[in-house]
């Protein structure tokens, strides 16, 4: 419990500072004054204030925040808007969204680095054979005869030398009968397999694959410091495609508030990797982080994207929409996140309760 407890922290606490860093530097850059600078929520554990700001860790670790001059967040605050050079409302539309956006680019950034250390430590893994290393308990390649050793010779009747040519007969057969050949030891057996369906991501959508249980021999080779950053930047994206797709299940049904997961959720998962040990930690942090990215460019109100899309709207006018509009549509929004949260922290606890 203390080791799930202190890795949660760990995870929220990077994937926080690095967010909210992200924000602060680029409000530095284009000359925003920041009032405040805190790691977590209030009540205030320590803060300390050097120059124009305010520096925290505050008690309720479930997130945090960069308070800039002139702005209205999720403070609510909109009585600091006088016109100063250094506020946000100052700002030209361009440089208040390099700002906004800057959080979520350094969400994205760590991910393509923590994958990219990943891949110099593990390196580049291939498939080189047709070998079987691993056949999963209760799927058909086991019920079927397969083991490990085994050296898939074809599949309905195509010769296969490649692994991912064996692969693609089979993805495309889901719930349908194949016929496998296989070697071993010299002998060569055949035999009708039924395949089992599985859900998976395929560019922007959802679609089944035919699966037999089986998992090749990988061959593991360096990789040089570009090709892993490239590998990082292949990851995150991928985990942003899948965020897109889970966007749109939302909205169509085909998923519900109960798949999401919140900060219990986030919680367990992060005692689960690091008992793994420090790499699937360092990815788990590297998903999280894009995870938060993603949602916190959602054109919601109260999140960056909500500000991104407010301030477009105002570029597009050629004038600013009012403070008090402004206060009504982040008071809405807040309620509804919070809604929002307090749904998806109760199915973390039935879950949790394995209900």
């Amino acid at each position: 419990m203390i080791l799930t407890l202190i890795a949660f922290i760990i995870v929220i606490g990077v994937i926080v500072f690095v967010h909210e860093f992200g924000h602060f530097i680029a409000a530095k850059l284009v000359g925003i004054r920041v009032e405040r600078f805190s790691l977590g929520f209030p009540p205030k554990v320590v803060s300390k204030r050097i120059g124009d700001t305010e520096y925290c860790i505050s008690w309720i670790p479930l997130g945090g925040y960069v308070k800039m001059a002139g702005m209205v967040d999720e403070s609510l605050d909109g009585t600091g808007i006088t016109g100063a050079p250094w506020e946000f409302e100052s700002k030209n539309t361009w440089q208040k969204a390099f700002v906004l956006f800057s959080g979520v680019l350094m969400n994205f950034l760590l991910a393509v680095f923590l994958y990219g250390f990943i891949t110099l430590v593990v390196g580049i893994g291939e498939i080189r054979t047709t070998e079987v290393n691993r056949v999963s308990e209760g799927f058909p390649a086991a019920q079927a005869g397969i083991q490990p050793g085994d050296v898939i010779l074809a599949v309905d009747g195509s010769t296969v030398q490649k692994w991912e040519q064996m692969s693609k007969i089979i993805h495309n057969k889901p719930e349908e009968t194949v016929v496998v050949r296989w070697q071993r030891d010299g002998v060569i057996f055949e035999v009708p397999i039924q395949t089992r369906a599985e859900w998976v991501l395929d560019r922007t959508k959802m679609k089944p694959i035919g699966l037999i249980g089986i998992e090749p021999v990988i061959h593991y080779r360096r990789a040089g410091l570009f090709e892993a950053l490239g590998r990082g930047t292949l990851t995150t994206a991928g985990i942003v495609g899948l965020g897109v797709v889970s966007v749109k299940m939302l909205i169509t049904g085909e998923a519900s508030l109960k798949d999401l997961v919140g900060p219990i959720g986030i919680a367990r998962l992060s005692g689960e990797s690091v008992r793994m040990g420090i790499l699937p930690f360092l990815g788990f942090i590297a998903f999280i982080s894009v995870s938060i990215g993603f949602l916190n460019i959602l054109p919601l109100p109260v999140l960056d994207g909500g500000h991104l899309l407010t301030i477009f709207i105002e570029g597009i006018r050629g004038r600013r929409i009012s403070t008090k509009v402004k206060m009504a549509v982040q008071q809405v929004g807040l309620l509804l996140l919070l809604i929002l949260m307090g749904v998806i922290v109760y199915n973390d606890i039935l879950r949790w309760l394995g209900k």
